[in-house]
């Protein structure tokens, strides 16, 4: 059981405002944050991780990882973290990139086979691909066998069937490991596809706490959940359709039905609401 009970001022989109975080989450769970850029998703991922300070209390499994007069330090907690950027150390290989957290041999082989990266290990990580890069990030953070398991949106820079693939495998080690995992993500399916929960932030406060299906499938709060995105790529994948859509300086993956997809082309530009994860409407 993770408890968590914290506070800290931030510095949001909108101004000054308070990260206030009351929450347990059980042994195992898949637990997503969700919310607008700026909600503190991330700073509550660094809190957990003790890369950032906040009063209050988080404790695991009984262990106390912070009060108001302690800190566990990071390397003392359990954790593994998955970053957007991979953070790989480029001077090694694939192989001395997991070594280099645990020593232990057989325990890198068997992440990498679940991970399909067995004939990589004497890569450098400039010579991966962007999906290569976040599975080798991926078995890093597994190389401790991690109690909790961090990941910031782990998926965002790659394509949509690397984006499946990586899901398939997030959830593989999430289930032999009994990690507890919480994952920042902005992409609805993804949160649909991999988390048993879901935590929906607004100006630091918990606005939502359910299910993704309930989420996704009931008419919203106020939050901005409409938006009008291009086309910029039709893919079908385990016989699922998938429009790669571009929102600003984002990708972004959505299902949609044969029906749909026989009507949109590329460039289209879609009004898109997350409450049924469809298309409303097609513009030009």
């Amino acid at each position: 059981m993770l408890k968590i009970d914290i506070n800290k001022q931030l510095h949001g989109s909108n101004g000054k405002m308070d990260l206030d975080i009351n929450l347990e989450i059980k042994q195992g769970e898949f637990l997503a944050l969700a919310g607008e850029s700026g909600s503190g998703k991330t700073t509550l991922l660094r809190i957990l991780a003790g890369l950032e300070k906040a009063k209050g209390d988080i404790i695991f499994d009984k262990t106390i990882w912070q009060n108001n007069n302690s800190t566990l330090a990071p390397q003392k907690r359990a954790i593994g973290f998955v970053f957007q950027d991979y953070a790989l150390f480029e001077n090694m290989n694939v192989e001395q990139n997991l070594l280099f957290v645990n020593k232990d041999k057989k325990l890198a082989k068997h992440l990498l086979e679940i991970t399909q990266l067995t004939n990589l290990t004497k890569r450098s990580p400039s010579t991966l691909s962007g999906g290569q890069k976040q599975r080798v990030s991926l078995c890093r953070a597994m190389m401790n066998k991690p109690k909790l398991l961090l990941m910031d949106e782990p998926l965002s820079a790659l394509d949509p069937k690397m984006r499946l693939k990586l899901q398939e495998e997030i959830l593989i080690l999430h289930k032999e490991f009994n990690t507890t995992t919480i994952m920042v993500s902005h992409d609805p399916n993804e949160i649909k596809n991999l988390a048993d929960r879901v935590i929906l932030l607004e100006h630091g406060t918990i606005i939502k706490d359910t299910s993704p299906q309930n989420l996704y499938s009931q008419p919203q709060t106020n939050a901005k959940f409409s938006f009008e995105a291009k086309v910029v790529e039709l893919s079908q994948v385990n016989n699922q359709n998938i429009i790669t859509l571009s929102i600003d300086t984002q990708l972004i993956n959505i299902l949609v039905t044969d029906n749909q997809m026989q009507n949109i082309i590329i460039g289209q530009t879609l009004s898109i609401d997350t409450s049924n994860l469809m298309p409303l409407s097609i513009k030009g």
